[in-house]
């Protein structure tokens, strides 16, 4: 007798495993897989999701990382007959198979089964069929699947004959890579046994031996343990819409399905079949895949003629050179040879400033690209763009670091001179190290497609592809999506979501920590069970992908079919897109193209249209004058409302107090205005007017820090520095940026000592002024910006003021055109148009196009037809502007009837139409829509004799023949002008032919703000408003009381007022819609919690009906409200702030430390910048928790001063003392201290 086989941990290998990218089915996260083998002594692990390959690049890095051997597999779908027949009769059944990588080509091979299955098999779900699956067998290990097989299908149905010719079959397509899979759910010991499935076991058993296939074991594992069974069955209900009360749902609950330890499948399998342990190991040695992660596979472009790719480069590079600096015209350039352009750059280069040489730097940057094999990457990008702009597409100017390349600008991918603005190659393309260019394209967003689908055609349909995104369930949407399956009422779920706090800078807080930091939160899931039963599961649900999605601009460009790379699927909208998200797309070396639409960009091109059309102008604007006097003066003046990054009220204000007088000036401002640096936009514009003395930290600064009046701004600026003061090269230089800007700890300690040695040795700086800028430099870090991503954006928005300054018409009719759906937009827009003197006109069925048009000469636009509702893009263009381009213009509202196809026509587009004004030129809109139903049978019955043509072919029959129009009857009623105007506002989104405030404009002009005024910069001022109420929203408080939440309107644009119960009380009969009313408010910019948004809205403290009455007594006083208050600002401190002050004295370099002539403020130190208020806390002493009373009134008091600071009560208990964070912030100003102080106590408040 053999000795009998001791299986330990590592015999065994989980072949069979789901995790969330089996979308709603699996949820299992990867990484927690992994640790979870490695902690159970497993050696490897395969991930066989249903049909998805998304996660395997991911298990394969989080494997290698571990030291666990990954298996790369796929649970596929078999179609019952051919994967291309989806006779809905026939073809809805579908059967799994288990398939796992065992090599290179076998991956392949899973690329293409996956890939044909989504784009030819898909029906409900990706399916492959027998006849793929012997043709792309090879490489590939073939388990014969779950329960769910077709071989497991056979057996339930008691069919052997059947089971065993399938058997057959796959063993001749798969040979010794095909084994029979048992499931350990049907296993006796198993504690979730499945009668069904030991079946299948049982006779998998019987018959290994006669039909000579080996047996494994495996585990079909959706959950990763045996507790998180509940929260995969609440995971299957949200995945099926279902509650997890019906009993008719999907369910797994009756198997154990979770991954089982080895030790427990050892001791199920041990005595009854250990070779199907073992054989799951063999599986695993048997499988070796290298993904070769990293390599750089860039398609290789057709260059014409013998030319290699190199030289056909140089030669576009160098023209391209010729044609921006040597005045050569873009035609005449091109007959150039390389040695010629050298020729004209050598002797340009003699007249410039020896820091600005063209040819020194371009060899310099061509000779990184050619070392770095990106020679075909630049040709594949200036390819593209140079075809859309020869089609007039219009591109973004350049976006992110590209724009610091001097090739790029040369080709034409960007339209910024980076030896102008100082823009570095190195802040792009770092020769230190190896990593994929990335060149950001902006396209008009309407044209996107139209360059993708030149690639496309260029290199190949199967190149070509889009990417996937992963949505996923974060916190607030797990426990929207938890209480649902669990019926919760609407009420309370929706009141628990909105305890879990918002993203902060875009990062989610898991509900793991907000139940430990919230107190709301806290409180409810230690005293609420329901919520938290939703909150444990939502907890682990968290994080779960819910849906695949395409990426917004990634585009890959392949040099070979993509199947050979990586699986494609066919996405919910249409598009092809990879399997794997952007990152891992990265990783495998694919060339990944960011082809983004900007909106601002069809704007421009619209614009641009129709000043060609109606002004006979065709402007060029990458020749557009960078210091054009009228664009200046627009900016300066701050009508900046459409400008591209310029037109928010914080900016406005800051434009007109900067009056911006170079283009520095605009990338400056486009850098400055962003959460950080904005406190240093004061003093940026002081010393640009000569009220601040501008300082440097030491003189070696000056240089890379004069443009910005010696305050840091940019990147480039310290990595300039570090060049110039630190003798760092290139390469150094972005490596100290990525290191200090990521907070990479490690590079950042082996940058340092060579940082300091350098501003020593080569700056002349003392080590304690070193030591000092590289300090403070970790806190610039913090906001520091890509000044080539600031110019760029700074070009868009030269170009959009440009185009407002000297055909505003042409923009604000372009800019309307691409808000058209947007009529919060369009209303501030139509404001704009006529603060400029534009007359903006309703829509007109004669006059009118689809989009805005311009009258020329004229300041008219006439409103769209697109743009009311009911009234599509297809309809207005295809329909009614082609019948009156072909016909002529209609004579009547019977000749539209009788000319436009009353089918697509229909009654709703007729209503919209009349209540807009568009058939105002024939009749009354009263009178049209009395006749509506005569007009639109006289259409129809004309149509349909034409049709049937019961009227003579050739006229014979003339004017007798014909059916004579409606005459029109008129209206018994005549509908007010006010509910005409709110015909306009429902169909049009505001009123346009007049405004039901048009009588309270002076009112409203002396006896309110302007919502102007709603900004963040406004917080906690105080601000009367006052509109026609457009909504209102009432709800009951947790003290059931009411409250309400308002929203007005007024010629300015809309508001949201926040009415809380003591002053709802009051006031609460008078918020009706309709009613026009003035109210006296507090701005807010707070959430609920207290944090800082950018929401702005108002608390209401009184609300007064301005009734005709009223309005009729009202004595105009030719005074306006005073501005709202602001909160004073301190001016920061900079580190480069200090005493240095600029001068033309010669500066000579010492090596010798600086000698402190004061141990207070040493000449050339800085002073030490001022404390962030927004890091100091208030601390509030609380002697009796009981207090209820002082905490309400505390509570009160921070509804008042909302802001940025914490809160902390410390509760006295005895002598020990429990501090705890409230949820909502305050602003700790003078003020609030007092009356806080008056609560508690002059001793119980600390600020620090």
């Amino acid at each position: 007798m053999s000795e009998k086989i001791k299986l330990k941990p590592s015999d065994f290998v989980h072949l069979h495993n789901h995790t969330h990218y089996s979308l709603l089915d699996g949820l299992t996260k990867i990484p927690e897989l992994v640790d979870y083998i490695k902690q159970q002594g497993m050696e490897a692990v395969s991930v066989t999701d249903h049909g998805t390959m998304s996660g395997l690049v991911e298990l394969y890095k989080c494997c290698n990382d571990a030291g666990i051997k990954p298996l790369l597999g796929l649970e596929a779908y078999v179609a019952s007959r051919k994967m291309t027949d989806k006779d809905p009769a026939h073809d809805k059944q579908r059967f799994h198979i288990t398939l796992i990588a065992m090599n290179n080509q076998g991956f392949k091979n899973l690329c293409r089964i996956m890939t044909n299955a989504e784009t030819q098999g898909k029906y409900y779900r990706p399916r492959t069929d027998h006849e793929e699956l012997k043709k792309y067998n090879e490489g590939i290990i073939c388990l014969s699947g779950c329960m769910a097989s077709e071989i497991a299908h056979a057996i339930r149905n008691d069919d052997e004959k059947r089971a065993i010719k399938l058997i057959t079959w796959y063993k001749e397509i798969f040979g010794d890579r095909f084994y029979l899979e048992m499931q350990d759910h049907g296993h006796p010991k198993s504690s979730t046994h499945s009668a069904e499935q030991k079946k299948i076991n049982d006779w998998l058993l019987s018959h290994a031996d006669s039909v000579g296939v080996p047996l494994v074991v495996t585990c079909d594992a959706h959950y990763l343990k045996h507790t998180d069974q509940d929260a995969h069955e609440v995971l299957l209900c949200i995945g099926t819409a279902s509650n997890l009360s019906d009993p008719n749902r999907m369910t797994l609950k009756n198997f154990d399905l979770h991954v089982i330890p080895a030790t427990e499948i050892i001791e199920h399998w041990q005595d009854t079949c250990p070779e199907a342990v073992q054989n799951t190991k063999k599986i695993a040695d048997r499988c070796n895949v290298d993904l070769q992660l990293g390599r750089i596979l860039i398609p290789k472009f057709p260059v014409p003629g013998q030319k290699s790719e190199k030289s056909y480069l140089d030669t576009l590079v160098f023209q391209g050179l010729v044609y921006r600096y040597g005045k050569y015209s873009f035609t005449n350039s091109k007959k150039l040879s390389v040695s010629d352009c050298r020729t004209i750059l050598t002797q340009l280069d003699k007249t410039r400033d020896p820091n600005h040489q063209i040819l020194p730097r371009i060899d310099y940057e061509l000779s990184v690209v050619n070392k770095m094999g990106y020679n075909g990457y630049f040709l594949i990008v200036q390819d593209f763009i140079n075809w859309g702009k020869e089609n007039r597409i219009v591109y973004g100017p350049g976006r992110g670091s590209a724009a610091g390349s001097l090739l790029s600008y040369a080709l034409r991918i960007t339209e910024l001179d980076p030896l102008k603005y100082d823009l570095l190659f190195e802040r792009f393309l770092n020769p230190d190290r190896i990593s994929m260019p990335d060149i950001d394209t902006d396209i008009q967003d309407t044209r996107r497609d139209e360059v993708i689908e030149y690639c496309s055609q260029k290199y190949g349909a199967g190149r070509v592809a889009n990417i996937a995104t992963f949505g996923k369930m974060m916190a607030k949407n797990a426990v929207r999506d938890v209480a649902r399956v669990l019926e919760v009422p609407y009420a309370d779920a929706d009141r628990l979501a909105k305890m879990v706090p918002d993203p902060i800078m875009g990062h989610h807080v898991h509900l793991a920590d907000a139940i430990k930091n919230v107190p709301d939160l806290k409180n409810e899931y230690e005293t609420n069970p329901v919520s938290k039963k939703v909150i444990d599961f939502a907890s682990r649900l968290e994080g779960t992908i819910r849906n695949h999605g395409v990426h917004a601009c990634g585009v890959i460009i392949a040099p070979d079919d993509l199947v050979n790379f990586l699986p494609l699927e066919v996405s919910a909208k249409g598009p092809i897109v990879a399997q794997f998200p952007m990152g891992v797309v990265e990783e495998l070396g694919l060339l990944k193209m960011d082809f983004l639409g900007l909106s601002n960009l069809s704007v421009i091109n619209n614009a641009l249209r129709m000043i060609r059309k109606v002004y006979h102008n065709d402007i060029e604007l990458a020749k557009l004058p960078l210091d054009d006097m009228k664009t200046f003066q627009l900016l300066q003046n701050a009508e900046t409302t459409g400008v591209f990054q310029l037109e928010s009220s914080g900016m406005k204000r800051y434009l007109k107090d900067l009056q911006a007088s170079t283009f520095e000036d605009i990338i400056a401002m486009v850098a400055l205005y962003r959460p950080g640096p904005m406190q240093f936009i004061d003093s940026f514009i002081r010393r640009k007017h000569g009220k601040e003395k501008v300082t440097y930290l030491h003189p070696g600064l000056e240089n890379s820090l004069k443009s910005t009046y010696g305050i840091m701004i940019y990147q480039e600026q310290f990595m300039k520095i570090s060049k110039e003061w630190c003798g760092f090269t290139g390469g150094q230089a972005d490596t100290l940026r990525k290191a200090v800007g990521k907070k990479q700890i490690d590079l950042m300690k082996k940058v340092k000592p060579e940082f300091i040695k350098g501003a020593i040795k080569v700056g002349g700086a003392s080590k304690e002024i070193a030591e000092t800028f590289w300090s403070q430099l970790l806190d610039f870090a913090n906001y520091c910006f890509n000044k080539s991503h600031a110019a760029c954006y700074a070009l868009i928005a030269y170009w959009t003021a440009y185009l407002k300054a000297h055909y505003p018409d042409a923009f604000m009719a372009a800019l309307m055109t691409a808000d058209m759906r947007w009529t919060d937009r369009l209303a501030i827009e139509i404001a704009e148009c006529k603060r400029m003197g534009l007359k903006v006109l309703g829509p007109d069925i004669n006059q009118s196009y689809g989009d805005f048009a311009i009258v020329g000469g004229e300041n008219t636009i006439r409103f769209g037809l697109s743009g009311i509702k009911n009234m599509g893009k297809a309809l207005v263009e295809d329909i009614v502007i082609a019948e009156r381009d072909k016909n002529g213009p209609f004579k009547s509202v019977c000749d539209f009837a009788k000319r436009i196809d009353s089918a697509k026509f229909n009654k709703k587009s007729w209503e919209s139409a009349i209540k807009t004004g568009a058939f105002d030129r024939f009749a009354s809109r009263s009178d049209l829509l009395f006749n509506l139903e005569s007009i639109q049978a006289y259409g129809a019955k004309t149509q349909k004799d034409l049709n049937s043509r019961q009227t003579d072919l050739f006229g014979a029959m003339g004017e007798a023949g014909a059916i004579p129009e409606v005459q029109l009857q008129p209206a018994p009623t005549q509908y007010p002008e006010k509910e005409q105007l709110l015909w306009e506002r429902d169909l049009m989104g505001f009123y346009l032919s007049a405004h039901p405030l048009d009588k309270f404009d002076t009112y409203f002009t002396e006896q309110t703000h302007t919502f102007n005024y709603l900004t963040t910069d406004h917080n906690n001022s105080s601000i009367v408003v006052g509109g026609i109420i457009t909504s209102v929203r009432n709800i009951l408080t947790k003290s059931n009381t009411k409250m309400a939440f308002v929203q007005i309107e007024n010629k300015s644009g809309e508001a949201e007022i926040i009415v809380f119960p003591s002053t709802f009380e009051t006031c609460g009969a008078k918020l009706v819609i309709d009613n026009v009313i003035k109210v006296t408010g507090t701005i807010t910019t707070s959430d609920k919690n207290g944090n800082l948004t950018s929401e702005v809205k108002i608390i209401a403290e009184t609300v007064e009906i301005i009734s005709d009455q009223v309005l009729e007594k009202y004595q105009p006083t030719g005074k306006t409200l005073p501005v709202p208050t602001k909160k004073t600002k301190k001016s920061p401190n900079h580190f480069y702030n200090k005493p240095f002050s600029s001068s033309k004295t010669p500066y000579k370099k010492s090596n010798k430390p600086s000698k402190s002539t004061s141990t207070k403020n040493p000449p050339g130190s800085p002073i030490a910048p001022p404390k962030d208020p927004r890091k100091e806390r208030v601390y509030v002493l609380i002697e009796n928790i009981d207090d209820t009373k002082t905490l309400t009134a505390i509570r009160r008091l921070a509804d008042i001063y909302i802001g940025s600071q914490d809160i902390i009560l410390v509760f006295k208990d005895g002598k020990t003392k429990r501090p705890l964070k409230m949820s909502f912030k305050v602003d700790a100003n003078d003020s609030f201290l007092s009356r806080l102080r008056s609560l508690v106590g002059e001793d119980s408040v600390k600020l620090k």
